[in-house]
């Protein structure tokens, strides 16, 4: 009979029977999985599936379409200015007592949002939400880890990663279709009877690191506070205020630029600074913030590029639009798999992230070469292959950053992980926005001198003065066409310009190590 196959890390290394053994072991993993993952889901569908109920939010509060932004830009920012400190908060009072703490939070902000009568009330309920929900990500990825032995370890990533990828593409359809059967209410009320069952099976199972009593780094948290909400307020208030054309927003540069310089300098020379210096000393984990970066700024902008576009120059509708962007969702179910099985069998991560980021750009070059002709089945077959593409780049890249980290650093790990990835789809979405607007004013200006009456065989240019509103509605016809085939210039600039990012991330992958194995059980440091 022929022997067992022996257990493999994430690296793909030979590991002992003694090695092979969970940090944290639990009665009942899969139910525990399943209470995980359902927080993490919940929790990553709420970053985008306000998106399509925000036109009926208005209304209901209010609200202008200036001010109504802010209750997405509210959670954002309160997310990203809460989540650098998960990893102090889990040593400081417990990580079983922070995650259900975070989800009993995140329910309550919830179903709080669903009540809010005015604009103000659902800013600082989603403020809520956004610091509830920010450690839910990192906790939920290092509980998993740490309550599955090494050689299962790839595959739990991959089932972590499939929510993290998945969420955002399902939640603009889920969005639109509460919102249109239900109400924009429903849309956060809907998390409070799941996010309870959840609560229940994290009660019942989730275990707890033990508790280190780790000493505050209150400035150092101050500055990262201070850059990371200025770069927010940047990004999302820029295209309103014409950039730097504001004084404002020269205010923001000012404050992230100053923050980001003091708080380098306080992290090399502290005594005990927010994050272990040992994260950073760390090449392929640093090695893996730049490529999460990479990962948020090109696929999280291109989600955010595609339901306009599909609905506004195709004219497809919620259901439609949901129905052509999925299999980019299958296509990541299928490559995070893939990629799991590969890790397991040894092959070299690196290959792996190149291989993602060469298919990732091979999608993005066919959506370069899309025009206003373009079929289903063209949209749907690009984003398939972008799928595949991010799958194996997202699982490898994660193996790797944590087979190298002691369990005790994996939480401040996830966090800065997730954070970097949110960073980067903020100003990828950002840059990608702003260019789409200006590329469309200068691609109209370009095609509309180029508008002679050769080109407008259905219409008289010269005679259209003399039949006053219905010339002029002739003219607004033509001005649509022209802007029509302007706005999808600039989105084709869009994809061009992510395709030459996603290479341009490719020779990354030289510096990169190859993975030297699950990381020994070392105790925290002493504070």
């Amino acid at each position: 009979m022929a022997s067992a196959a022996p257990a493999r890390g994430v690296g793909g290394e030979t590991l002992a029977p003694h090695e092979d053994v969970a940090v944290l072991p639990v009665a009942n993993p899969i139910l525990l999985v399943i209470g995980i993952m359902t927080a993490s889901l919940i929790q990553v569908l709420d970053t985008t599936i306000a998106n399509v109920a925000i036109p009926h939010m208005q209304s209901s509060l209010g609200a202008t379409p200036d001010t109504v932004s802010w209750v997405l830009t509210s959670y954002i920012i309160a997310s990203a200015v809460a989540m650098p400190i998960t990893g102090w908060l889990a040593d400081r009072v417990g990580s079983r007592r922070l995650f259900i703490g975070s989800v009993i939070g995140f329910i309550v902000a919830s179903m709080l949002c669903g009540m809010a009568q005015n604009l103000e009330e659902m800013v600082i309920f989603r403020a809520l939400q956004g610091v509830a929900g920010a450690f839910i990500a990192p906790l939920s990825q290092a509980a998993l880890l740490d309550t599955t032995r090494p050689s299962r370890q790839s595959q739990i990533i991959a089932l972590w990663g499939m929510g993290v990828m998945i969420g955002p593409i399902l939640g603009p359809v889920l969005g639109g279709w509460i919102t249109e059967n239900w109400s924009w209410r429903w849309v956060f009320y809907v998390n409070v009877p799941v996010g309870a069952l959840c609560l229940v099976i994290l009660l019942a199972q989730l275990p707890s690191r033990a508790i280190t009593r780790r000493r505050f780094d209150l400035f150092g948290f101050s500055l990262i506070a201070t850059a990371l909400g200025s770069l927010q307020l940047l990004l999302d208030r820029g295209n309103q205020l014409d950039w730097f054309a504001s004084l404002e927003i020269w205010l923001y540069a000012f404050l992230v630029a100053s923050a980001t310089w003091v708080a380098v300098i306080h992290f090399s020379t502290a005594k005990q600074p927010l994050f272990d210096r040992r994260l950073f000393a760390n090449v392929n984990f640093v090695i893996a913030l730049v490529f999460m970066a990479v990962i948020g700024m090109v696929m999280f902008a291109t989600m955010a590029l595609m339901p306009p576009m599909l609905q506004g120059l195709f004219g497809y509708d919620v259901v439609d639009t949901g129905l052509v962007l999925m299999p980019r969702g299958v296509g990541v179910l299928v490559s995070m798999q893939l990629s799991g099985i590969l890790l397991r069998k040894g092959v070299d991560a690196r290959w792996m992230v190149s291989a993602g980021f060469l298919v990732g750009a091979w999608s993005l070059w066919q959506m370069a070469g899309w025009s206003l002709e373009v079929d289903k089945y063209h949209i749907v077959m690009s984003g398939l292959i972008q799928g595949l593409g991010i799958g194996l780049v997202f699982i490898p890249l994660q193996g790797t950053a944590f087979a190298s980290l002691p369990p005790h650093l994996r939480t401040d790990g996830s966090s800065l992980l997730n954070l970097t990835r949110s960073v980067g789809s903020s100003i990828g979405i950002s840059i990608m926005v702003t260019l789409l607007a200006r590329n469309t004013q200068t691609s109209h200006a370009d095609l509309a001198g180029h508008v002679t009456p050769a080109m407008t065989s259905a219409f008289d240019l010269s005679s259209l003065a003399r039949f006053q509103q219905y010339g002029e509605a002739g003219l607004g016809v033509i001005d649509q066409m022209v802007t029509r085939q302007a706005a999808m210039i600039a989105y084709i600039d869009d994809y061009w310009l992510m395709m030459w990012l996603s290479l341009a991330s490719v020779p990354l992958v030289l510096v990169m190590r190859k993975s030297s194995g699950p990381a020994v059980r070392a105790g925290p440091p002493e504070h």
